[in-house]
């Protein structure tokens, strides 16, 4: 049995929610998700509540009723408050910049790098904070992790594009570990 599988999913106030055979479509605020279930699982709306029922015996059948559960949970979420991922910029030199619909970054390579914006995503530049937001959870946190990619943070200097919060470990450099040895 799933223990979270087994929880309802409230729908929130200007939220409402669709269920046909295998497809759950939830419209809000903030946009418009359809999240796909498997088969073994059935989904009903009963008193602005959604609920999951494992419809087959199946040997993994409990943990797919679980991560149905969480998906559209995370639908309903993003729709009704959507979800936000902050990246910082550290290093001397680098910035970002929203063109048009691209986010133009200039992280110390010869050239500019442009990267297009996605649909149902929205970026904005603060000083050096690159804020990624939009309903769809997944979409969000891939965004976020492409953008960290074109320069993610060295371990010497702690340059480079890191996520907020996100502690980046440090390594003594070669003068550190030279300067204390005794050489034979």
């Amino acid at each position: 049995m799933s223990r979270i599988g087994k929880k309802t999913i409230k729908l929130p106030g200007g939220v409402e929610a669709a269920v046909d055979e295998n497809n759950i479509t939830v419209k809000g605020p903030k946009g418009e998700l359809r999240v796909q279930i498997r088969p073994e699982i059935k989904a009903e709306i009963q008193d602005n509540q959604i609920l999951f029922r494992v419809g087959d015996e199946h040997k993994n059948a409990s943990a797919f009723w679980g991560l149905a559960r969480a998906l559209v949970a995370n639908a309903v979420k993003g729709v009704s408050e959507g979800y936000k991922k902050e990246l910082e910029i550290q290093g001397v030199g680098y910035r970002a910049r929203v063109e048009g619909e691209e986010l133009v970054l200039e992280m110390g390579f010869s050239h500019p790098v442009k990267f297009p914006k996605p649909s149902g995503i929205d970026l904005k530049v603060e000083k050096n904070i690159v804020i990624v937001s939009g309903a769809d959870k997944q979409l969000v946190g891939e965004t976020a992790a492409k953008i960290r990619a074109v320069r993610p943070p060295e371990p010497y200097k702690g340059k480079g594009i890191r996520y907020a919060g996100e502690t980046v470990l440090r390594k003594a450099g070669k003068r550190a570990e030279g300067a204390g040895a005794v050489k034979a």
